[in-house]
């Protein structure tokens, strides 16, 4: 132990338990919002071919690779393994630049995001009005979100279900006391307001999600970083 700092010895450990229930943490988190079937179905039929979850499936595998290095960093603290702790670091370091590199894509496609999003979701309005597997498919889901966010069609509202309307209406009706939110569609009282804002809106929150958990874990990082390096130097002294 001579050389080696009980203190940062330990630190390092405590800190990399953490670090390792961060990772299970991000993984959670990354996989509730990849599962979510139903919204993730409204804005991936259209024909642009982009998977608007591609950012989702960078986290899992940040969140799976922290994981394993937490345990790395754990062993390397407690075995005073400089081999660990050097692999630990190159590891943590590999992920902060490719935390970078996402951040400044992400930021520079953001416009570009948006617009294929949209494009996407002004297609999908198609499938409501048709009759095949994957149409259905997307109508179920979008009457999932209806029923749940109060709100009706994709674009135009109640007009965009087209002959399909009177199979699908149910999650679209207003309650029992109908307002200004409420209009008159075909004899039924339904929800004036279409759905494609509010999918806009919980994207957006599933991306701002995503961003407070690349900060907050871009910071637990740097601190990883100073730590390994500070305890490997001390082995190597020792």
């Amino acid at each position: 132990m001579a050389g080696v700092s009980g203190c940062i010895k330990y630190s390092m450990f405590i800190f990399n338990f953490l670090f390792w229930l961060c990772g299970i943490l991000i993984l959670a988190v990354a996989i509730w919002i990849r599962v979510s079937k139903d919204d993730q179905q409204i804005f991936t039929n259209g024909d642009s071919g982009v998977n608007p979850y591609v950012a989702v499936n960078i986290l899992i595998a940040v969140g799976a690779t922290i994981m394993i290095l937490g345990f790395l960093g754990c062993c390397g603290a407690v075995k005073e393994s400089r081999c660990m702790l050097l692999l630990f670091f190159i590891g943590l370091l590999l992920i902060l630049i490719v935390q970078v590199a996402a951040g400044i894509l992400g930021a520079s496609f953001k416009s570009e995001f948006e617009q294929i999003m949209n494009t996407t979701l002004h297609e999908n309005v198609e499938l409501l009005s048709k009759t095949d597997d994957n149409a259905k498919s997307f109508q179920k889901a979008l009457s999932k979100f209806q029923d749940e966010f109060k709100c009706c069609g994709l674009v135009n509202g109640a007009a965009d279900w087209g002959n399909n309307f009177q199979y699908n209406y149910e999650t679209c009706e207003c309650s029992n006391t109908p307002d200004s939110s409420c209009v008159v569609y075909e004899g039924k009282t339904v929800y004036k307001q279409p759905c494609i804002s509010l999918i806009k809106d919980l994207v957006k929150k599933h991306i701002i999600i995503i961003i407070g958990i690349a900060f907050g874990l871009a910071a637990i990082e740097i601190l990883g970083l100073v730590f390994s390096m500070v305890l490997f130097c001390q082995i190597g002294n020792k």
